[in-house]
């Protein structure tokens, strides 16, 4: 029996948490309330649509919830503006739209650069901007993708957008290393939550691939992912800037023949 040890190490840190009404901006939020930090929960939705995840946040730390859009830069402002102390903004809110590259539409497209680029670059700047306004050696992590390296069929418009955050991070970790604000990437792989989950329940050519790739037999969860990133806020990071910490059973090793 495997017993685990209830860890503290994130107590007294102010985090804030976008896209945390999802199944992996959940898990993040809970993880790291559950060490000890006060989250601040922000998402698109309205707090009444958020109760679940809010209240599940709420039993095992200090949360509070915030309605903001990513794509609303003046919203993410004043969201971000509002959370004392910010010491770690983390980017997770994010699309996916599976479509075969011949018929990505214009709107898709954008969609996803809206959202997936636009909206980390605008979480990452006012985060930024607070920060060293304020004086604060914090750090910021996006949620990228094993498959903003490594091409999957039909995500094109996604994978392009995680190639962009990753780019985007390491862009902010070179400049924003002399102010003492950090930048890291968690890089999830095929992970039974979301869109990928839906997928994998209900597309026998999608399970069977997925299944096949990933080296370690088995999509990855949740709360992996979120235990991954509750490291990077840690001072276990400490030395980490302009990083990708990929969480992905190895799917990016290449499993050929799938």
């Amino acid at each position: 029996m495997t017993i685990e040890l209830e860890r503290r190490d994130l107590a007294g840190l102010g985090i804030a948490v976008t896209g945390a009404a999802g199944d992996l901006g959940g898990a993040m939020a809970l993880e790291v309330a559950r060490r000890g930090a006060h989250v601040t929960m922000l998402d698109r939705v309205s707090e009444a649509e958020a109760s679940d995840r809010v209240a599940a946040v709420s039993a095992s730390g200090s949360c509070s919830y915030r309605q903001v859009d990513v794509t609303d830069r003046a919203g993410v402002d004043a969201a971000l503006a509002a959370v004392e102390p910010l010491d770690v903004a983390i980017g997770n809110a994010g699309i996916v739209e599976a479509a075969p590259f011949l018929e990505v539409s214009q709107e898709q497209w954008q969609a996803h650069l809206d959202v997936n680029v636009t909206g980390c670059f605008n979480v990452g700047q006012a985060a930024a901007r607070l920060m060293a306004e304020r004086g604060t050696r914090g750090q910021i992590i996006f949620t990228g993708s094993w498959v903003g390296e490594i091409p999957w069929p039909d995500i094109s418009a996604y994978s392009v957008s995680k190639a962009g955050v990753r780019m985007l991070a390491r862009s902010m970790a070179r400049e924003l290393a002399q102010s003492g604000i950090r930048v890291n990437v968690v890089a999830p792989g095929i992970v039974m939550a979301g869109m990928a989950r839906r997928q994998y329940e209900t597309d026998p050519d999608y399970a069977k691939r997925a299944s096949v790739v990933i080296p370690l037999g088995e999509l990855g969860t949740a709360e992996q992912v979120a235990k991954a990133t509750a490291f990077l806020c840690s001072p276990d990071s400490a030395y980490m800037t302009g990083s990708v910490l990929l969480v992905d059973g190895g799917a990016s090793l290449f499993q050929f023949g799938v």
